[in-house]
């Protein structure tokens, strides 16, 4: 969709550079979750800066997109209701990580797995569009970035990487500080059509202490265990709204024909319901 050029990226917005290409590399096959890393970069734009002239500039091409992308897809639920698009955006940044997750566990290291790494940790920030993370897409943030660091060096420097979240605290990476200087889709300033993984630019850093959560690694053809509970559970208002937004995000799901994430999601809310825990 896109066809609305953008002027060259001011130097201030490095650190939504990569949401941007993001966004131009998923305009035809996932046009809602390009719209959303758009409004991500937008939001985010805002704060950083909105009086200089080159960001305003900036800022309101980017904004004449959004608004020509929501006339194009005004009658798409992920678009008009933001419950539907966060599970959409949170669905597909899912994928991403299990894609890469599987392939990392299984030994197949290779630049698309890195990328769908890291691209699924670009997407959970654009989540933060509709409020604030769960732990638990925090964790998997910070575990993706390291990941794709990790892969990225052990394959450069002629070494085999450890699949699997073991020799973490040995090779590490920066989730915070990267945010503002990553440059794995290049050191462009300008998004361009092209979806080439440029290896060479991705960041190192010095991140140790990631947690995944048990089950966040379950093969997308593999549903994740469900612990049952025999005894009482004392649910809160809270609980049921959280079983409440994992059944909306499967229903999401199903409507993508995304059979894997509806289980997951499913599971979650079984869970959820049955031991009062996530």
């Amino acid at each position: 969709m896109a066809a609305l050029a953008l002027p060259p990226l001011p130097p201030q917005f490095k650190s939504i550079q990569h949401h941007l290409r993001t966004a131009q590399e998923l305009d035809k096959r996932e046009p809602v979750v390009a719209y959303y890393c758009r409004l991500y970069a937008m939001q985010t734009g805002m704060k950083i800066d909105s009086k200089t002239p080159e960001c305003r500039k900036f800022l309101s091409k980017l904004m004449d997109q959004l608004e020509a992308m929501k006339k194009q897809f005004g009658d798409n639920e992920a678009i008009t209701q933001e419950i539907v698009g966060s599970a959409h955006v949170e669905n597909y940044a899912l994928k991403m990580f299990l894609y890469a997750d599987n392939e990392d566990r299984a030994g197949q290291f290779h630049k698309n797995m890195i990328k769908s790494f890291y691209t699924a940790s670009l997407l959970i920030d654009v989540l933060t569009v509709f409020g604030e993370l769960s732990e638990e897409n925090v964790q998997h943030r910070k575990y993706a970035r390291w990941k794709a660091a990790y892969i990225h060096n052990c394959l450069k420097n002629g070494e085999t990487p450890q699949p699997g979240p073991i020799g973490m605290e040995a090779e590490g990476f920066d989730a915070e500080r990267e945010e503002a200087g990553s440059s794995l889709h290049g050191g462009t300033t300008q998004p361009s059509a092209s979806s080439t993984y440029e290896a060479n630019n991705i960041p190192t850093g010095n991140y140790t202490g990631i947690h995944i959560p048990p089950g966040a690694h379950a093969p997308a053809n593999t549903p994740a265990e469900v612990p049952h509970n025999t005894g009482e559970v004392r649910l809160t208002p809270e609980d049921f709204a959280r079983a409440q937004k994992y059944c909306k995000y499967a229903g999401s799901a199903l409507q993508y024909e995304d059979v894997s994430t509806a289980v997951q999601n499913l599971q979650k809310a079984l869970k959820l319901l049955l031991t009062g825990r996530e």
